[in-house]
């Protein structure tokens, strides 16, 4: 007989009673497909620098808009592989399921609530003053077009596709094996480090924060059971950074309200996990 400290994790507690549990993944799928996303979009990236003549501290913001668009197909693309190795995948696995609306925003104002304290409180102390550069790397400085492209960028396409990665994928398979905090801890500090830019010391202060902000969406996730509320609150993030950081508050109060709606709504046009076989 398995030890409580051994035993499996249980699903969520707000899977609708008798609704069929998604498969369960083993936890060193989420080191390996991590590895395997990062050394694929390398190779990509880099085929698309040889092919268009680019190199390092040339790229245009076409380039990068380029290769953060394979880097999430691939991410995407790599958590279905190493899924299908389990069972067929199907999109509810990853989280993308109805959950109760209103527990869901409720949810999601307390994850989003915490970690702006934290990030007032940590400002505070340590006072941090470096900044991303990713909003002018893909064009945000650009004109017009290149602000909305990397504003569709930032607010849309990267919460989608990040969410279904790390908390639809990565975090779940965590979760075959750790408790809810380790698994948390490792999935949020993996984010922060994907996020990282290596091009200074300073920048290591930018970690902390992030890392934090993906704890908190794995927190989010574990009790909604759907990755439609960490989309929209990553999106929500995004968002606010992208009007702070690129001027660009026109931009946000479009796409991100756009986004948000989507999560709230689509959700509603989805049918509930399907319920699994009568016991016989």
């Amino acid at each position: 007989m398995e030890s409580a400290a051994t035993q499996a994790p249980p699903e969520p507690p707000e899977l609708p009673e008798g609704a069929e549990a998604a498969p369960r993944w083993p936890a060193w799928y989420a080191a390996a497909a991590f590895l395997v996303g990062v050394f694929a979009t390398f190779m990509a990236v880099g085929v698309v620098a040889a092919v268009t003549g680019t190199t390092s501290g040339n790229e245009s913001p076409a380039f990068t808009i380029i290769a953060t668009l394979l880097q999430g197909a691939i991410f995407a693309g790599t958590a279905v592989l190493f899924a299908s190795f389990t069972a067929r995948p199907r999109p509810w696995h990853f989280g993308l399921r109805r959950t109760r609306l209103w527990p869901a925003v409720g949810w999601a104002a307390l994850g989003i609530l915490s970690f702006y304290v934290f990030a007032a409180v940590y400002s505070a102390v340590l006072h941090p003053d470096a900044k991303q550069s990713i909003t002018e790397s893909l064009g945000a400085d650009e004109g017009v077009v290149g602000l909305i492209a990397a504003g569709v960028m930032v607010i849309a396409v990267a919460p989608a596709a990040e969410e279904f990665f790390f908390r639809g994928f990565f975090y779940r398979a965590l979760r075959s094996r750790f408790r809810v905090i380790p698994a948390a801890l490792i999935d949020g500090t993996l984010f922060g480090v994907i996020h990282y830019d290596f091009s200074g010391a300073d920048l290591l202060l930018i970690l902390p924060p992030l890392a934090v902000l993906g704890f908190v969406f794995c927190l989010v996730y574990e009790q909604t059971g759907s990755i439609y509320p960490t989309i929209a609150l990553h999106s929500l993030n995004n968002a606010i950074a992208y009007g702070v950081q690129a001027d660009a508050w026109g931009v946000s109060l479009v796409v991100g309200p756009l986004v948000l709606a989507a999560c709230m709504f689509v959700p509603r046009l989805l049918g509930p996990p399907p319920r699994a076989a009568p016991a016989v």
